[in-house]
């Protein structure tokens, strides 16, 4: 990988990170359709390393509090029914399903579900569901994230599992969630990219370890597109915590369907392969 591509790739990674249009998907299928090759899962771990940065540092005051909380609450039983306290377990149980699922199935994830009719295919379906979800009744109830449950937290979770399957996008699936639970809109974002951050983390940081290996790129230019996709995704972090509080979904949802309609279509005139620029590992 050249650096014209990391530069091209981070830009991608940040502007599409926090949207609900799959970051993943953007960096398997952009790619493909340029001809450069499929950056790997490895790459895309790595680089939202980046974005993951962006959101430490501008949910910084929100982190502290429900961490300083959560370990007071440890050693003072008293001190568990504080709202930050009992926040920073519902961010564990919530990340207990997608470690499980990752750690099971993560030769399937990096290898099968990359096949572009598969992310064609979720990028439409997820799309509709989101379109479900914001139109929803529950939508209007507009709990805020002070109210979270247990429960609600163990879906949260679940939906932020199926984001392994590349199209499905981390935050559309459990923003989608927090919707039909019947959150706000920027509570179910925010608490989206706060029950991000464990799995996020963890998974980058195992997978530095296959950067300059095989097929994946070299450290340089990995590096360069996770420091764009740091900046990018912090400006996009500000951009949709504003734009969601005021207007819908919806454009998200069309772009993902037609976005998804158009890689299937070229995958079945022929046009693209459906692993096209995937290197054997």
């Amino acid at each position: 990988m050249g650096w014209f591509h990391a530069a091209v790739l981070g830009l991608i990674q940040g502007l599409t990170e926090f949207l609900p249009i799959s970051s993943s998907a953007h960096l398997r299928v952009f790619p493909a359709l340029l001809g450069w090759g499929d950056p790997g899962a490895a790459f895309t771990a790595v680089t939202q390393l980046g974005t993951e940065s962006a959101v430490l540092i501008y949910f910084r005051r929100d982190i502290s509090a429900i961490v300083s909380a959560w370990a007071v609450s440890l050693v003072k039983p008293a001190r568990r029914s504080d709202p930050n306290a009992r926040m920073g377990w519902f961010v564990i149980v919530g990340t207990l399903p997608i470690g499980i699922l990752g750690a099971a199935f993560q030769d399937t994830i990096e290898t099968s579900l990359r096949d572009l009719r598969v992310i064609g295919t979720t990028l439409i379906v997820f799309g509709l569901v989101l379109a479900v979800a914001d139109r929803s009744r529950a939508v209007r109830n507009a709990r805020p994230i002070s109210s979270l449950t247990l429960p609600h937290a163990v879906t949260y979770g679940m939906a932020q599992a199926l984001a392994l399957i590349p199209g499905v996008s981390r935050s559309g699936g459990t923003i989608s969630a927090g919707l039909l639970l019947g959150y706000s809109r920027e509570a179910a974002a925010r608490y989206s990219f706060l029950l991000a951050i464990p799995a996020v983390l963890a998974s980058g940081l195992l997978e530095l370890f296959k950067i300059g290996e095989g097929p994946a790129p070299d450290w340089g230019p990995t590096l360069f597109a996770t420091l764009i996709a740091f900046v990018v995704g912090y400006a996009a972090i500000a951009w949709f915590l504003k734009y969601i509080s005021h207007n819908s979904f919806m454009p998200f949802v069309v772009y993902r369907v037609l976005l998804g309609f158009v890689i299937i279509g070229l995958v079945t005139a022929g046009a693209l392969a459906p692993d096209a620029g995937v290197v054997a590992k």
